[in-house]
């Protein structure tokens, strides 16, 4: 009976896509103060994307870009919306803590070295 052992090269990519993901959710967390690093997170993951596929890291940079984008899409329809009765402001926390909350649980499973999804 032959057990498989994981190979270097694929150590290495899989520690290489972890430190990639660990690095992203840092910046969008600090983009939670700023806003602006969640542009310069979302650019990591679309160049990096390749050097993570087939990897669990996969799964964390696909939680990271739809993070990002959803982000952005209630950020600005509560942006678009503010006069309406301070809607808008409303749309923005509730978009504000959404983010916050998907940027912790997914740090958070990728230290327990869990897929995102």
């Amino acid at each position: 009976m032959s057990e498989q052992f994981p190979s270097p090269d694929r150590e290495a990519r899989e520690q290489s896509g972890r430190d990639l993901a660990t690095l992203v959710y840092l910046v969008q967390g600090i983009a939670l103060l700023t806003g602006v690093p969640f542009f310069v997170a979302v650019l990591i993951n679309y160049f990096k994307r390749s050097d993570v596929r087939g990897t669990q890291a996969e799964s964390h940079f696909r939680w990271q870009i739809r993070t990002f984008w959803f982000w952005l899409l209630w950020t600005v329809i509560g942006s678009l919306t503010w006069w309406v009765l301070g809607l808008g402001f409303l749309i923005i926390g509730i978009a504000w803590v959404w983010a916050a909350y998907r940027v912790i649980r997914g740090w958070l499973t990728l230290v327990d070295n869990r897929p995102a999804y």
